[in-house]
């Protein structure tokens, strides 16, 4: 009797748990502090995921009885997030850094030296290549000359280039190679001369005559360049990244990768404007696939404020016979708008300058007319005039830009700019008032791939050792909610993504972060050291902290 009770209360028990779950999730989490991003910025306490997407996200209780999931994880009140997106990056050229001398954070032009020196010894190819000085960095802020680097290397062919990629410093070789001398001159660049002899500071458009040389990555330095870089995002938190710059070449390995399974990082490309990309692009339109996004070709307006290449409406502050560099042609360049806006293309245009700026502004403005959903970007929008904020609104501009270039450049911008065309420059809060939008990012490898940085600079406007003590113009800091939305959300929009990711919302696609502490609440001294637990990457595990 007492084996037939148990029978008939087993078979009870069964049904009650057939009934209970009504369905089934690839993965269920619960016990967490989950930011959706979504447009009420709701956080909620679990969530169920099939297939790689979201599937639901609620109250504990409800998802624990509603799923029966193959994997269940017990957040114990970790707070979760939508997956860091980085809205204008070289993630590609930041993995080929890794075969590079490591020039970043050098104080002095003979550290330079040493490091190329120590790199030159295990170099196995005809050129040394390096990256990342900063003569504002060294006590000697002027540029240096190639003299001492011809001493050491009297054959080698060297490229330098600075930490924005809008200056370098070449050996005599390399200028030999690339046939400069005392008579060459090129539009939109400068060949640094000294008694009417190159000294190897090239900027701008002039760095092209010497890199062209190089010889090109192969497919299989791609393959370890687009390997290692998303190995190191991965473990920031970063599942997407908007490629700033892309070849043609690249485009086919990306995707490839992608197709394959290797590459698992999401991808938007902005494409390099070459006679490839144009030829094949332009006749089909945006390419898309589930991981790739091509959607945009980018142009350069002007150089860099470092390098005194930005184009100004004024004369440099400290430099009174310099107004920078213009590197489009207004002509071409409106061809150029017109025929991305017929083939639907969305166009994104490097601005520093406050020239540069409204020379981008009005044209944007002679093709868009007036409101639209064609989300062009002007990438940067460092220093504006006054006047041209208000483009941004009239035409529907997304202001995309890098908080950590603001406290980089803050020890020694007013120095370029004078303290009125400060008062416009980095005005990150006052672009976001334009269109309630503002997408964030690096352009690492020019500055560090941690987003945790973009939202400390963003919302603190203190560098990584928290100078200086009172933030740099703290009138245009944004809030932490805005900063993760310009990380997640608002970046996913101006990819043309928003719809896919962005936010954790029933049907996205399920990239998410787990950290350790709650980045909307700690104290901002602690928003540095807190540490990414893992990543995930449509509903996979791709990073786990050890």
């Amino acid at each position: 009797m007492k084996t037939f009770f148990t029978i008939i209360f087993s078979l009870l028990l069964l049904l009650m748990n057939s009934c209970y779950y009504t369905e089934t999730a690839d993965l269920l989490i619960h016990n967490a502090k989950i930011y959706t991003v979504n447009e009420n910025f709701d956080v909620f306490e679990a969530m169920a995921i099939k297939d790689g997407k979201i599937i639901d996200i609620g109250p504990n209780n409800e998802l624990k009885n509603r799923y029966e999931s193959k994997e269940i994880i017990d957040a114990q009140l970790k707070s979760i997030y939508p997956g860091f997106i980085d809205a204008h990056c070289h993630f590609l050229w930041y993995g080929n850094t890794f075969n590079e001398v490591d020039l970043v954070g050098t104080k002095s032009w003979e550290e330079v030296l040493d490091k190329v020196e120590a790199f030159s010894k295990n170099n196995k190819s005809e050129w040394i290549v390096g990256r990342g000085w900063d003569q504002n960095d060294w006590a000697d802020k002027e540029f240096p000359t190639n003299q001492e680097l011809n001493k050491r290397f009297p054959t080698t062919p060297i490229l330098l280039t600075r930490i924005d990629f809008h200056a370098a410093i070449v050996s005599k070789t390399a200028l030999q190679i690339a046939g400069i001398n005392s008579n060459t001159t090129v539009e939109g660049g400068v060949i640094r001369m000294e008694a009417n002899e190159p000294t190897g500071v090239l900027i701008d458009k002039a760095i092209s005559l010497v890199s062209d040389k190089i010889p090109k990555m192969s497919k299989e330095q791609m393959i370890f360049a687009l390997n290692k870089a998303q190995e190191m995002c991965f473990a920031k938190g970063l599942t997407s990244v908007a490629d700033a710059f892309l070849e043609n070449e690249m485009v086919h390995v990306i995707d490839s990768m992608q197709k394959s399974g290797e590459l698992k990082m999401n991808i938007y490309g902005m494409l390099a404007p070459s006679e490839a990309n144009r030829k094949e692009f332009l006749e089909v339109g945006p390419y898309i696939t589930e991981k790739l996004n091509i959607h945009a070709f980018k142009f350069f307006a002007d150089g860099a404020l470092g390098s005194r290449g930005a184009k100004l409406l004024d004369p440099y502050h400290d430099d009174a016979n310099n107004t920078g560099l213009s590197t489009l042609d207004s002509l071409d360049f409106l061809a150029d708008l017109r025929l991305m806006y017929e083939k639907g293309f969305q166009v994104n245009t490097h601005c520093i300058g406050d020239g540069a700026n409204r020379e981008v502004l009005n044209a944007y403005g002679e093709i868009l007319k007036g409101t639209n959903d064609r989300r062009w970007r002007i990438e940067h929008a460092q220093i504006l005039n006054p006047e041209d904020f208000e483009k941004f609104r009239a035409y529907t501009i997304i202001p995309s830009v890098q908080p950590t270039h603001a406290t980089s450049d803050m020890p020694w911008a007013h120095e370029r700019l004078g303290e009125e065309r400060m008062k416009n420059a980095y005005a990150y809060k006052k672009l976001l008032a334009m269109n309630g939008i503002i997408a964030l990012g690096t352009d690492f490898p020019i500055e560090d791939i941690d987003p945790l940085k973009t939202l400390y600079a963003a919302t603190v406007r203190k560098d990584g050792s928290g100078e200086p003590e009172e933030g740099f113009q703290t009138e245009n800091a944004l809030s932490r909610e805005e900063a993760l939305r310009g990380m997640t959300i608002w970046a996913a929009m101006a990819n043309f993504e928003d719809t896919l990711r962005g936010s954790l919302e029933k049907n996205k696609v399920a990239d998410f972060i787990i950290l350790d502490k709650d980045l909307m609440k700690i104290e901002e001294s602690k928003i540095l050291q807190t540490q990414v637990l893992s990543t995930y990457v449509d509903g996979v595990v791709v990073y786990k902290n050890k």
